[in-house]
This record gives C-alpha cells, structure tokens and sequence, in this order.
C-alpha cells in the first residue's frame, strides 16, 4: 500500500475529480481516505479518465475522474452531507 496526497477539485454524490503529481491508470481501483469537514471515510473508486492538466519546469499535473464503487450506506451518507 502507498500513501499519495491528492487535491480534490470537485466531488458529487457518485464520484469526484482530483489533481495529482502523477498518473493514475484508467480502470484501476483505489481506496481514498477523504476528510469532509469533521467525518473521515475510506471509499473505493475507479479512474473514469485521466489527463494532464498543466505543465511547468518542475512538474507535470493530471487530473482524473474517479467513480465511486459500491460505497457503503454510511459513507454514502457522509459523502451526501458533504456535498449538499
């Protein structure tokens, strides 16, 4: 197991949108611990689509889409409270 930081730029009920240093694989699968507001919840997501998103001297940065997979009726309340 790694542990990656990642910038979520945008997030819904089903997936989010997040910014990395690095590539992520399409249709690999990954747990994310994401802290929203107080809760903190482990969600298991597929990458829907990655890309670059800018590139300067020092770094590249992507950004992809993930999709949630199957969350649990307590983290798909959190990620909805979140949310709204």
């Amino acid at each position: 197991m790694v542990f990656q930081p990642s910038g979520v730029r945008q997030m819904s009920h089903g997936g989010m949108q997040v910014e990395t240093s690095f590539p992520l694989q399409l249709d690999s699968l990954h747990d994310f611990r994401l802290t929203l507001g107080t809760r903190s919840v482990v969600v298991k997501g597929r990458i829907a689509h990655s890309r670059i998103s800018d590139v300067n001297q020092d770094n590249i940065t992507y950004r992809s889409g993930i999709e949630f997979i199957e969350p649990s009726e307590r983290v798909a309340a959190a990620i909805a409270d979140f949310v709204d």
